[in-house]
């Protein structure tokens, strides 16, 4: 029986890349190579670490990676393109050659995909254009207010619109990658590699379940509330409604409520909720008490409470939360 022809892929490189971000996608896809689907045939993958001029490229972690130019694709087809990002926003602008190689040739890629805040190099090239994207929690924000264009759905561990695929912060490439082995090669080869890799083919719930703060805070424009959240954490059992919020911001109830949800995309009895769920996720990752005692202590009246709120916030059930993310 013939083997299938191996897929090329193409993965970016650049100065000040995350050594991460590249080698996660990278390591999936060498080990997808190395185990046959269910019809008996191993398809390899071709991965090319590429970079403008190629030779050594500094990563983000200290560590060089040696690269090909990209002028050694110019005659090869590449079936997928992988843009991998870096620990700053800002190092993803500065190789405006990369971007400009890649608002051309992407377009002739069966997929193209992006690792955390690689999202902003295919947003500065042009090619997310009113199209579904996400990148790192910390940094859904700005993606959204610099490209308005783009409709960002910050909680999610990745996003495929069309011949698009971007991922959320930095792991969540793998999780990118096992998607495009399971769609090239079957879920059971996808399931090895997860094995191979320990961990989960599809991890439940978004990325925010993932960060210890809430991404509002991080990506506000001012700290207007800042001290008001505090106050909250601290109080989780008081009685948090929008008048006694409004009384300690020293506002009125009506324009408190409006210039809250104005600053922080989400009104203040989501954002209390939120600042409760979180409190609760953390006492599920670092203590053994009962989970309807947690649920009163962060404000929560029972247990069920708390579950309805953790299935809006984080996707999963208390218990498989802890399940899952409990410290030994």
């Amino acid at each position: 029986m013939s083997q299938p022809r191996p897929i090329r892929v193409a993965i970016a490189a650049y100065d000040g890349v995350s050594l991460l971000d590249l080698s996660g996608p990278l390591e999936a896809l060498r080990m997808a190579s190395t185990h046959p689907n269910h019809l008996g045939n191993t398809i390899a993958y071709d991965c090319r670490v590429v970079s403008v001029r190629g030779g050594t490229v500094m990563t983000a972690d200290g560590l060089g990676l040696v690269t090909q130019p990209l002028g050694t694709l110019d005659r090869a087809s590449i079936d997928t393109l992988i843009v991998p990002g870096a620990c700053n926003v800002d190092d993803v602008f500065r190789d405006r050659e990369l971007i400009n190689w890649l608002r051309r040739r992407a377009p002739k890629c069966r997929r193209v995909c992006s690792v955390c805040i690689g999202t902003f190099l295919l947003a500065e090239a042009g090619l997310l254009r009113g199209r579904r994207a996400v990148t790192h929690w910390m940094h859904c924000a700005l993606l959204a207010t610099r490209y308005p264009e783009i409709t960002v759905e910050p909680d999610a561990i990745y996003v495929r619109d069309g011949a698009i695929w971007t991922s959320a912060g930095v792991t969540t490439g793998i999780d990118l990658a096992l998607a495009l082995i399971e769609q090239d090669c079957g879920r059971a080869v996808a399931m090895h590699v997860a094995r191979v890799l320990v961990v989960y083919l599809r991890r439940t719930g978004g990325q925010s379940q993932y960060s210890a703060l809430l991404a509002s805070q991080v990506e506000s424009a001012t700290e207007t509330f800042a001290d008001l959240e505090r106050w909250i954490a601290e109080n989780l059992t008081m009685d948090l409604h929008v008048e006694r919020l409004a009384e300690r911001a020293g506002m009125s109830p009506r324009n408190f409520a409006r210039r809250y949800t104005a600053e922080r995309k989400r009104t203040p009895a989501r954002a209390v909720e939120s600042i409760r769920v979180d409190a609760a996720r953390r006492a599920l990752e670092e203590t053994a008490d009962r989970i309807d005692e947690i649920a009163r202590r962060c404000g929560f009246s029972n247990e069920e409470q708390l579950r309805g709120a953790f299935a809006r916030h984080v996707g999963i059930p208390p218990r498989a939360y802890r399940a899952r993310f409990a410290a030994a």
